[in-house]
């Protein structure tokens, strides 16, 4: 976010503590335009589209990215998504609940008469993306070579039109989440085949790194202000994430275990914090909570963690940015936005601690 202070058209109000909080993307219920109110309300320094996986196929992570592809389609079959010949209403259906998305954060924005820093937008990465599809074989993308260098390639081309219209719509910098929660699967060789009995054979590091990186490319081509890469998974592969180079990588500091993460992770951590990256902290609960928590408790695995990696405390005003642990879908529509607004209150924080902190 630090590189995205610039408006692509509308004059922008000055930065504020709070702006560097934001949400990873999912969003409870079916009203995505009450969705995108809250979102620009309660996260005014870097809003962005929702997704509302609860309206079906093709609003979820992987089908809605699936609308962004050019000249590939896909399906739903009983088992998933699968390539289609040629897009049909199944396709077509996800292409109109993303531009639906889209009309709704640029409504949103301008009831709010609100021009932020940045918009973000957040897309299935190239590894998710090919294991969530099938071929029509019903094996995977990923399991064939050719056919993963052409998804990779049609998200590319893809980007390109969806950036371009969300920054003009918008008339503000936009930001391009890639999600990679199957990357570590991918890595691991732990994915089926399509008979249950067998896995996918695993994906080299060096290559998973090289079709990343061009993604992330890609994205940046694409016109994007910066790139954040997320991966929620408790053992992120953050090494090779940092290697792509992106602006910024998110993860669920709650799931990593804040400062009691293993010496890898941490270690990891520290490299991408002092090479300049972005940490995006996971640090509020993404369902309800049993009790309603105190900011401090919240707080404290990310002062734990730059205590930890020895870094200033005022390194979390700089160079972090608080989210929920992961999406909201799963959380109720309360929740949802209250722990929205939580993540400002905590970048507040984080920019000016109470004493007793």
């Amino acid at each position: 976010m630090s590189e995205t202070s610039a408006s692509v058209g509308a004059e922008v109000r000055e930065p504020q503590p709070g702006d560097r909080a934001t949400g990873l993307g999912s969003w409870p219920g079916t009203d995505v335009r009450e969705a995108a109110r809250t979102i620009v309300g309660e996260v005014p320094g870097l809003p962005y589209v929702p997704e509302l996986p609860a309206r079906g196929a093709g609003a979820d992570m992987v089908g809605r990215t699936a609308a962004l592809l050019v000249d590939l389609a896909v399906e739903v079959w009983p088992s998933g998504y699968r390539v289609a010949r040629r897009p049909g209403g199944e396709h077509r259906r996800a292409e109109e609940l993303l531009a639906r998305d889209i009309d709704a954060i640029d409504e949103a924005l301008g009831e709010a008469g609100a021009h932020p820093p940045a918009v973000k937008c957040q897309v299935a990465g190239p590894w998710t993306l090919a294991a969530g599809i099938e071929l029509r074989s019903g094996h995977r993308v990923l399991t064939d070579r050719g056919a993963l260098a052409e998804f990779a390639a049609s998200l590319g081309e893809g980007l390109r039109t969806h950036v371009a219209e969300l920054a003009r719509r918008t008339e503000a910098p936009v930001v391009v989440q890639i999600d990679e929660p199957t990357l570590p699967a991918v890595l691991a060789g732990s994915l089926t085949t399509p008979s249950g009995y067998g896995t996918v054979g695993a994906v080299p590091g060096a290559d998973a790194r090289a079709l990343l990186e061009q993604t992330v490319r890609a994205a940046r081509g694409a016109g994007a202000a910066a790139v954040a890469v997320h991966c929620c998974h408790p053992t992120p592969p953050l090494a090779l994430i940092g290697a792509t180079s992106p602006d910024a990588v998110a993860v669920d500091l709650l799931a990593l275990g804040g400062a009691d993460a293993p010496k890898e992770v941490l270690d990891a951590l520290g490299e991408l914090w002092e090479a300049g990256t972005e940490l995006w902290l996971g640090a509020v609960p993404s369902t309800d909570p049993a009790t309603e928590p105190e900011l401090q408790p919240l707080a404290q695995p990310a002062l734990d963690l730059a205590d930890r990696l020895g870094f200033d405390r005022a390194r979390l005003a700089d160079r972090a940015v608080v989210t929920p642990t992961c999406g909201l879908a799963g959380a109720s529509p309360a929740w949802a936005r209250r722990a929205t607004g939580t993540t400002v209150e905590l970048a507040r924080a984080f920019a000016d601690p109470p004493e007793h902190w």
